[in-house]
């Protein structure tokens, strides 16, 4: 009993001290966040901005300093908003019902979109369908090292598009596990393959608007005065994305040489049984719904279906079909649906209470052209992303990016978007990275030397790229 007792008091000890140091970041925020935004007297600032900024300080630290989950500081901003900004007859509100802007964007399109996305990404994991494809196709690649490699990527890489990146590496980990055991420690190939899952979840994800969280921020910004559809991203995502796919590939080839003439993937023959317990016919459903989902996102211009409603097909069937059952709907990633609604509201009151437009003042883009514009906060987007959740990154600056860009937004907040994605020189630079990193088989120096590669070519190439298609 009394080695049970002190165990309970270690723990608890253990606790207790990470409660104090969450409360000291917390503090420290406050404070910072209270000596930048309300102390000075800043020319040109309302009280309404003033205030906003104090909210964007805070809501910044928090991001960075992880004292409290992202997804906390997402409901802690509008909280705020709510209270500070949203009071009529105060700083801001002069309606009883000028609050509602702070929450609408828990019910707007570009939410519905990305949960439908999410529906689809958690109904391919409960039928095996994921791994059942990916098994079948790495297969089909070949035995080679350069094959396997372009094979384990290229499945990686278009499942990121349309499911959610961590759960994509997840997966794609463990259908190569097989081939990763039978390699040598000594043979750099292992390294190659298993740092390339991880690089081509993160550039994938930039091929669709559902594909990583800052696009879908993006996108619902936009929304507000230049709609992209989901066939536009895919046109502004998809060629950046394939071609630091092709340099990411060459580059492990060339850096992780392999001395493997041929690699044995008879370990991929080994099955899965998830989904077995599934009736056949509801596995076998996934699949048309899921290509019939892409095929009407894809074509919304054509048959003028909104694209949020479009996802009401696969929310809709799985759930009447008890393919996603309240067990499935648990599992979502609320968290993520939370850190979408806090970066669009947070997005709403920096621009309706006039900080971007006192921002962008500050900002030394003045004399700066449109090319000058997008490679500076693309790459500014891209830095920050490393340090902290590239979500968090693209809720702070991309409102910031709107105002700077008045009349050309596209081609400077899209690019910010796509160079969040190529944010990748650390193991907890994002969460397909650290998946990689728990394996045992990398180093921290193995995301840094890839990861700078992707951080300087990604938001050049993104950047030009847009610049062009967003005449």
């Amino acid at each position: 009993m009394l080695d049970t007792r002190r165990e309970v008091l270690r723990l608890l000890g253990k606790l207790e001290f990470r409660s104090s140091r969450a409360l000291l970041k917390i503090a420290i925020c406050l404070a910072l966040a209270a000596v930048l935004a309300l102390l000075p007297n800043y020319a040109g600032l309302t009280d309404a901005a003033r205030w906003t900024l104090f909210i964007l300080i805070l809501g910044a630290g928090l991001w960075i300093t992880e004292a409290i989950p992202s997804f906390s500081v997402a409901l802690l901003i509008i909280a705020l908003e709510i209270m500070i900004l949203g009071k009529p007859g105060g700083v801001f509100a002069k309606e009883s019902t000028d609050w509602e802007m702070f929450v609408q964007p828990w019910a707007s399109p570009i939410m519905w979109l990305f949960l439908g996305g999410l529906v689809l990404g958690e109904a391919a994991q409960v039928t095996g369908l994921d791994r059942l494809f990916s098994r079948y196709v790495l297969k089909w690649f070949g035995n080679t090292p350069g094959a396997v490699l372009l094979g384990s990527m290229g499945i990686t890489f278009l499942f990121s598009m349309f499911m959610s990146n961590t759960a994509t590496t997840a997966m794609m980990m463990s259908v190569i596990a097989p081939i990763v055991v039978s390699i040598s420690k000594e043979d750099p190939f292992a390294k190659a393959l298993v740092l390339g899952i991880p690089v081509a979840a993160n550039v994938g994800g930039m091929g669709t608007i559902i594909g990583s969280p800052p696009n879908a921020i993006t996108a619902g910004i936009l929304s507000m005065s230049h709609p992209i559809d989901f066939t536009r991203w895919m046109l502004a995502g998809i060629p950046p994305a394939l071609v630091l796919f092709a340099a990411a590939w060459l580059y492990l080839r060339m850096a992780y040489s392999s001395r493997l003439l041929t690699v044995d993937i008879s370990g991929l023959d080994i099955g899965t049984r998830t989904g077995a317990q599934l009736p056949l016919w509801k596995r076998l459903l996934v699949m048309p719904v899921f290509v019939l989902t892409v095929i009407l996102w894809m074509t919304s211009t054509l048959h003028h279906i909104p694209t949020a409603v479009i996802s009401f097909i696969p929310i809709t069937i799985f759930a009447i079909a008890g393919i996603i059952t309240i067990h499935e709907i648990r599992h979502l990633n609320w968290d993520v649906l939370l850190l979408l609604a806090g970066g669009l509201s947070l997005g709403i009151a920096v621009q309706s209470t006039g900080l971007a437009n006192w921002l962008v003042d500050q900002l030394p883009t003045h004399h700066m052209g449109q090319v000058a514009i997008a490679f500076f906060l693309s790459y500014v987007t891209a830095l920050l992303s490393n340090f902290m959740s590239n979500t968090a990154a693209a809720n702070i600056l991309v409102p910031i990016g709107m105002a700077v860009a008045v009349g050309f937004e596209p081609r400077i907040v899209v690019p910010m978007a796509l160079g969040a994605s190529t944010a990748m020189c650390l193991p907890i630079s994002t969460p397909p990275n650290a998946i990689a990193f728990a394996s045992g088989r990398l180093a921290t120096r193995d995301f840094l030397k890839g990861g700078l590669l992707m951080g300087l070519l990604g938001p050049a190439i993104a950047a030009l790229w847009c610049l062009w298609l967003f005449k």
